[in-house]
């Protein structure tokens, strides 16, 4: 019998190969959910399963409880940290988390990622941010659910869409987005961030960040009121394959 939900699992699962496709997980590190948000449900991948085994059938679909809807298999160790998003922040279409090398040595130094040039300022206008180390207390309840309670207080000043990527202080990064292509895509952003980043402090230790007037710049031109980077489309708003500068 075909599945209900056969668009989503096809969706969540291209985007859960993208992962190895840009290096950002290997053996079967990470995973990207994606919502059908009329639905109240997520695709998600299952928990240990080899990206060069996983197929659309694979994905196992629950609702915003954390509930089995579809699927033979235990749905990833990380759902319920990617409910807590869904259900704490609206207008999120898909959530990634990976083990990305560089990306994960910032989260396990327990420090954000300084914004130290314009490649940062493209996509996002602040350092990327990281959360506290989680309490022993927290550690002993549900440790999933705790790590979301980590990111959204993280975010209790912040506007998740405007920054859609943290750093989990001792574990890893986490980034979200309107689809989960865009999730996809920011988590290989953050991973390039963090590599430049983590090689301008080495050649320069006492590196400062980028002046605040660039900073705006770069990332007004490309998400503000008046943006115009990339190719104005029939409505006069401007569409960007997601590249810096160019």
């Amino acid at each position: 019998m075909p599945s209900a939900y056969r668009e989503l699992k096809e969706r969540a699962w291209l985007a859960n190969l993208e992962i190895p496709k840009r290096g950002l997980a290997i053996y079967t590190f990470g995973n990207v959910s994606a919502l059908d948000a009329e639905r109240g449900v997520i695709a998600i991948k299952p928990s240990g399963v080899a990206y060069d085994k996983l197929t659309a059938d694979d994905l196992v679909v629950v609702d915003l409880s954390g509930k089995i809807v579809e699927g033979n298999l235990r749905p990833s160790s990380d759902t319920a940290t990617h409910l807590v998003l869904y259900r704490e922040w609206q207008g999120l279409g898909g959530v990634v988390h990976t083990h990305s090398r560089y990306a994960t040595g910032w989260a396990q130094a327990r420090l954000p990622i300084p914004i130290y040039g314009t490649t940062h300022a493209d996509h996002l206008a602040e350092d990327v941010p990281c959360t506290t180390l989680m309490s022993d207390e927290a550690v002993e309840r549900n440790y999933e659910v705790e790590t979301g309670n980590q990111i959204v207080e993280c975010f209790k000043e912040r506007n998740p869409l405007h920054t859609p990527m943290v750093l989990v202080a001792g574990h890893g990064p986490f980034t979200w987005g309107k689809t989960p292509e865009q999730a996809v895509y920011n988590a290989a952003v953050l991973e390039e961030l963090a590599r430049m980043a983590f090689v301008t402090r080495t050649l320069d230790p006492s590196a400062g960040r980028l002046p605040e007037r660039l900073i705006r710049k770069h990332f007004e031109r490309k998400h503000g009121k008046d943006a115009y980077y990339g190719q104005s489309n029939q409505s006069g708003s401007t569409t960007s394959a997601g590249k810096a500068g160019g």
